[in-house]
This record gives structure tokens, C-alpha cells and sequence, in this order.
């Protein structure tokens, strides 16, 4: 029974790495900067997942606050005025 539950234990440290590194690629492949930002959020979520499963729970309680939630917030934000501004300049209208 050992053996079996070592299997899945094995098995989840496997696929979160090939999920992290997946994802690590598709951010730097993707062509539109929202679905970046998407994805990285998602990517730190994922990180900090692999932390509590290191048993490393107060990195892994950090890296979902500011890898996911704040720096995530900022990036949207960011994105947000970079939106408003290139609608300006397509407008033609001056700040």
C-alpha cells in the first residue's frame, strides 16, 4: 500500500513540474500581453502549490499573496492604463 500512495506522491511532483514549466513557456510565447498576465498569476498559484507540497508553507503563503495576488493586480493595472492610453492615441486626443 506504501508503494502505491510513494506512486501518486511522485506522480503529482511530476506533473507540477511539467505544469510549471509548460506554463513558464507559454507566457513567454504568448503574443497578447492579458493572457500573459493570466498565466502568470496562474503560474504562481502553481508555485506556491509546489511549495506547500515541499512542505515550505510560509514560502508557499507568500508566493500566492504577492507572486499571484499583488503583482498580479499591479500587472493588470498596468495593462489597464497601457489599454487607455493606445485608445487615446487611436482617438487622437492629447492628455
Amino acid at each position: 500500500m506504501e508503494k502505491n500512495i510513494k506512486y501518486w506522491e511522485f506522480a503529482l511532483d511530476i506533473s507540477l513540474v511539467v505544469c510549471l514549466l509548460w506554463l513558464a513557456y507559454q507566457i513567454m510565447a504568448q503574443s497578447d500581453l492579458f493572457h500573459s498576465i493570466v498565466l502568470f498569476m496562474i503560474f504562481g498559484l502553481v508555485a506556491a502549490l509546489s511549495w506547500a507540497r515541499l512542505q515550505a508553507v510560509d514560502v508557499a503563503l507568500a508566493e500566492a499573496a504577492i507572486g499571484a495576488g499583488v503583482t498580479g493586480a499591479l500587472l493588470l493595472q498596468a495593462y489597464k492604463k497601457i489599454g487607455n492610453e493606445k485608445e487615446q492615441e487611436d482617438i487622437g486626443c492629447d492628455k
